[in-house]
């Protein structure tokens, strides 16, 4: 089985889109039940429901992302994931150093879709971005590197997928 995470701060917005709008993507082209597509969080308590902003957003995609639960990240989680997508630099950092036997399989979203390294912002961390434009920011990057992202995970052992 390919399994694929996606990483974010509280796992409550930005990872669960991200992971909803993959597994979107793969039905279309694969067998879901040969993929594990999932996501989880840096800094969170385990079981608390996506926010009411992701899920609204989700909606408007034809997802449903309410029976969602946080997760916070950790080995066993890492351990069982081919491709580890974080939305920014920190975590990546954070994850490769706290986690260095699972550091090769972890990079930013934004590196395997457009080769180029740069942070998805937390609209709650602050920023002042508005969740609508990081919930489009995501979705976008997901449709237009899907096939990226799809040939990294089942790549991952032989690691050609990054220049």
């Amino acid at each position: 089985m390919t399994a694929i995470l996606f990483v974010c701060f509280a796992n409550r917005f930005r990872s669960p889109l991200a992971a909803a709008f993959f597994s979107q993507s793969l039905e279309k082209v694969a067998d879901p039940e040969s993929w594990s597509v999932s996501s989880a969080g840096t800094w969170t308590e385990n079981g608390l429901p996506a926010d009411i902003r992701a899920i609204q957003d989700a909606n408007e995609w034809g997802l449903d992302i309410k029976a969602h639960r946080s997760r916070q990240v950790d080995a066993q989680i890492l351990s069982q994931n081919n491709l580890i997508l974080v939305m920014e630099t920190g975590q990546k950092e954070a994850l490769r150093i706290e986690f260095s036997r699972e550091s090769k399989k972890i990079f930013l979203l934004s590196e395997v879709v457009d080769s180029s390294a740069y942070d998805i912002p937390d609209p709650f961390g602050g920023t002042g971005i508005p969740h609508k434009e990081v919930a489009t920011e995501l979705h976008a990057l997901i449709e237009r590197g899907f096939t990226k992202i799809y040939n990294a995970a089942l790549n991952s052992e032989k690691r050609i997928f990054l220049v």
